[in-house]
C-alpha cells in the first residue's frame, strides 16, 4: 500500500495526460493502486444495454481513475497548485499546509468522514 498525497474533496489540478490543465474535486482515492477519481477528468463513454424491461439503455459517461502523481492540490488561499507539507500546529494537531504560502489546508485525521 502506498501513500497518496490527496484526500477526498480536495480541489486538484491535473498536470499531465489528455486532461492536463483541468481542475476538479477528488471523488475517490484508491491508496493500494495509487489512483484517484477526479470530477470531470478522464471521462469515458460506456455503451450500456438495458438489463431489465424498465431499465433504459444508452450511452453513459463515467469518470475513470488517473494516477495520483498526475494531480496537484490547489491551495484555497493562494489559488494555485502547490506542494503540501505536514507540520504540527500550536494545539499539537498534525496539519497539511501549502508550501508556497504557508497557509493550513486541513487537519490530518479530521477530514470529512
Amino acid at each position: 500500500m502506498s501513500k497518496v498525497h490527496v484526500k477526498v474533496n480536495d480541489k486538484v489540478y491535473v498536470l499531465t495526460g489528455k486532461d492536463a490543465g483541468k481542475t476538479g474535486k477528488v471523488l475517490a482515492v484508491f491508496p493500494k493502486t495509487g489512483r484517484v477519481i477526479v470530477e470531470g477528468v478522464a471521462v469515458s463513454t460506456m455503451h450500456k444495454r438495458p438489463r431489465t424491461a424498465g431499465e433504459p439503455g444508452g450511452i453513459v459517461h463515467i469518470e475513470t481513475t488517473i494516477d495520483a502523481s498526475n494531480v496537484m492540490v490547489v491551495c484555497e488561499s493562494c489559488k494555485r497548485p502547490s506542494k503540501l507539507g505536514k507540520k504540527f500546529d500550536s494545539n499539537g494537531n498534525k496539519v497539511r499546509y501549502c508550501k508556497a504560502c504557508g497557509e493550513t489546508v486541513s487537519v490530518v485525521g479530521q477530514e470529512d468522514k
